[in-house]
């Protein structure tokens, strides 16, 4: 009995268990797609067309951006609650200077989420404040502050090089798109081609571990913050370009389908495993999730219980339960 799941001392061979995590959490995303898109086809004639599917598309973009940010933080550890009230103070960012910048307002949009992740990643990694309680105030914070400057009021976007830019279509894709897409191309290099990326992982596999071999542990969790603010910046933006306006709501629980989306992706919220691709499955999933249900006509307020339960059905089968004890 002692080959099942308890290797003996000194013995190299994997144990079956973790194989077995490995494999679901490699291929549950895939399955899940696969088992909506066939339902949802099944249910709706209008499902799988063309038209739709660039609609789907176009509602992920805002998602995915946003996902790739927590995909950073969750593999290392941590959390960060703050990503909908980022998206919402840098859209308003995006949408006072249009007027003036045109498509450039994608330079203060940028940087008021650097500015955001800057606060988060210094009270986390410096302020030794949990990112759970760090990022749970600043969502708070930041979405006071596009209260406080809005008044409640929508701030309109007029300008037509701005919404021509990045609400039209190039080679009939959703110019949204392709940034989504851009942007994911560069966190997947981010990842997996540099040091930074397998200081992300190492962090997650084992902070303590990564600090003995020589890793500046605090530093790499503060630039995870900024890295994840500037690209909730950029889902600001595009969010700001598919809605004409910034608004005291917008993004509001943007949180769920997030975390949703990054974990039913195959990235475990115990950190140091996850892959890009498997958070932009994750995407589509809560994408097709949210048009399918929408399509076949259910109730609003039962979607989120579906959402939901999609949530806890991912950590249950992927969760890693050896290092249940570090979840953060």
């Amino acid at each position: 009995m002692d080959d099942v799941t308890e290797p003996k001392i000194g013995d190299a061979r994997p144990v079956p268990r973790r194989i077995m995590l490995d494999r679901l959490r490699h291929w549950f995303p895939l399955a899940l797609l696969i088992v909506l898109c066939v339902g949802f086809g099944l249910s709706s004639e209008r499902f799988l067309t063309v038209n739709n599917g660039l609609i789907v598309l176009q509602q992920s973009a805002v998602l995915l951006v946003a996902a790739l940010a927590m995909t950073f933080i969750v593999m290392s550890g941590s959390i960060d609650l703050s990503v909908g009230s980022m998206v919402a103070i840098t859209a308003l960012a995006a949408s006072a200077l249009s007027a003036t910048l045109g498509i450039w307002a994608i330079l203060p949009a940028i940087a008021v989420g650097v500015v955001c992740g800057a606060v988060n990643g210094a009270f986390f990694a410096y302020g030794k404040i949990p990112s759970f309680i760090v990022t749970l105030g600043t969502l708070v914070i930041f979405r006071g502050i596009v209260l406080l400057y809005t008044g409640g009021a929508p701030v309109s976007i007029t300008d037509r090089d701005f919404l021509g830019f990045y609400s039209g279509r190039s080679f009939g894709v959703p110019n949204t798109v392709l940034i989504a897409l851009a942007a994911t191309v560069v966190a997947a290099v981010i990842l997996n081609h540099t040091v930074f990326g397998r200081e992300v992982r190492a962090i997650g596999g084992g902070e303590r571990v990564a600090l003995l071999s020589g890793i500046n542990v605090n530093r790499v969790k503060f630039w995870i913050f900024v890295l994840a603010g500037a690209l909730c910046g950029l889902a600001g933006l595009l969010q700001s370009a598919r809605t004409m306006a910034a608004t005291a709501q917008l993004a509001q629980g943007l949180e769920l389908d997030v975390i949703a989306a990054v974990v039913v992706g195959g990235t475990p919220l115990t950190g140091g495993v996850g892959r890009i691709r498997g958070t932009v499955l994750g995407v589509l999933i809560i994408a097709i999730l949210s048009n399918g249900m929408n399509m076949t006509g259910v109730d609003p307020y039962l979607q989120n219980i579906v959402k939901g339960l999609v949530l806890i059905t991912a950590v249950f089968l992927t969760i890693d339960r050896s290092k249940i004890l570090i979840i953060k």
